[in-house]
């Protein structure tokens, strides 16, 4: 069932007045596929436009605070912990997971793709005038934690 319906069949921002405030937790997944010479230019910190990897974590953790701003219907939360981690996946891939955290009446899923999401863009952005190809793939949510509807593991990617 589709929670963003009225019973009318109209969008609608979900009333989570009546639920109660749980610990909450989501995680989520993306990746970016890149030429192995730009891995290699991030990795030894010879982008001319700095540190790519502490770029793309604060974007991510900007976008995670602005979920509401960017994704109708989504909720404005007050999160208590965003975690956006970057590595290199072999030699052609960065592997970017965010974490969000927060006590309150609704999940942070989409601020956990939103956050993973942007870090992945802001890679390209900052890369795309050495490496236009790069492909963003495998934008997931991998787990959820707490709520009503209880924990969710996403199964590995075969």
């Amino acid at each position: 069932m589709l929670t963003h319906l009225d019973n009318q069949g109209r969008a609608h921002m979900v009333d989570v007045t009546d639920k109660a405030v749980t610990a909450r937790e989501a995680v989520a997944e993306a990746r970016i596929r890149m030429l192995p010479q730009t891995l290699q230019m991030i990795q030894q910190g010879g982008h001319p436009k700095g540190d790519v990897f502490a770029v793309a974590r604060i974007a991510g953790i900007q976008a995670a605070k602005k979920t509401h701003d960017l994704i109708p219907l989504c909720h404005p939360l007050l999160l208590t912990s965003i975690k956006v981690e970057l590595a290199a996946e072999g030699d052609d891939r960065v592997h970017i997971v965010a974490r969000c955290k927060l006590a309150g009446q609704t999940g942070v899923e989409m601020e956990a793709l939103t956050a993973a999401s942007v870090a992945a863009l802001t890679i390209y952005d900052m890369c795309k005038a050495v490496d236009r190809g790069m492909c963003i793939e495998q934008v997931r949510l991998l787990e959820k934690l707490g709520g009503k509807s209880g924990h969710y593991q996403a199964d590995s990617p075969e």
